[in-house]
């Protein structure tokens, strides 16, 4: 479930969206001034955060600077303003969108939707052909390699397959059945352990903090976080 940060000191403007977006699926949590905007932030981890401007405390053109200079997550300006200056300088800061109040609600689940799709592609692994790349691995499928911050990695076939399969779907959750059959093949003997210590590899290999992960959907199997 997508995670909305809502900031507004109006408190029914603020109930009013969180109404209509839960009504939309979304789970959303609100602040009212800009220093609760930064604390929330960092600790509710939001898919999208929506940034009045005449905030208490903090302005949002200082709160949406700060959100920009350690993280890409998306933001929407709403405001009363409607100069093209205020939307200029909103813009600037790196703001992704901005709506003005009053808006309809349609509108803005409209612009929520429009914004965080644009922010999925984005952040989609590139891949071309038989390659997939990642902030700081290369997955070659065409030559069986590997290059992890740089240097080459030496992995066994089934281990960049199963690399490379996951990452070629990133976010989509596979059953140890499922990749047994992509990658071993539906005659392959053996059980699904197999799968298990594959991912086991994989992981060892390429610990650290990096922006990608396998990970564990327990009862289910795994998939490639992004």
């Amino acid at each position: 479930m997508m995670k909305v940060l809502i900031v507004d000191d109006d408190t029914n403007i603020s109930e009013l969206i969180a109404l209509y977006l839960r009504k939309e699926g979304y789970e959303t949590k609100e602040v009212y001034n800009g220093k609760e905007a930064l604390e929330a932030f960092e600790a509710y981890n939001p898919d999208i955060v929506l940034l009045d401007i005449m905030l208490p405390e903090i302005d949002g053109y200082d709160v949406c600077k700060e959100i920009r200079r350690i993280n890409k997550t998306p933001i929407i300006m709403l405001t009363a303003k409607g100069e093209v200056f205020d939307k200029v300088l909103g813009l600037e800061l790196g703001a992704d969108d901005y709506i003005v109040k009053p808006f309809d609600p349609k509108e803005l689940i409209a612009r929520v939707k429009a914004v965080l799709r644009r922010s999925v592609q984005i952040s989609e692994p590139a891949k071309t052909r038989n390659r997939i790349m990642l902030d700081n691995i290369i997955i070659d499928k065409d030559n069986y390699s590997v290059t992890y911050e740089g240097q080459l990695v030496e992995l066994p076939p089934k281990e960049l397959e199963v690399l490379y399969f996951l990452a070629s779907h990133p976010r989509q959750v596979f059953t140890r059945e499922q990749l047994l059959d992509k990658i071993w093949g539906y005659d392959f003997v053996g059980d699904t352990r197999t799968v298990d210590v594959h991912i086991k590899r994989l992981r060892d290999k390429f610990e650290g903090d990096h922006s990608w992960s396998i990970k564990t959907v327990w009862g289910v199997g795994y998939k490639f976080e992004k």
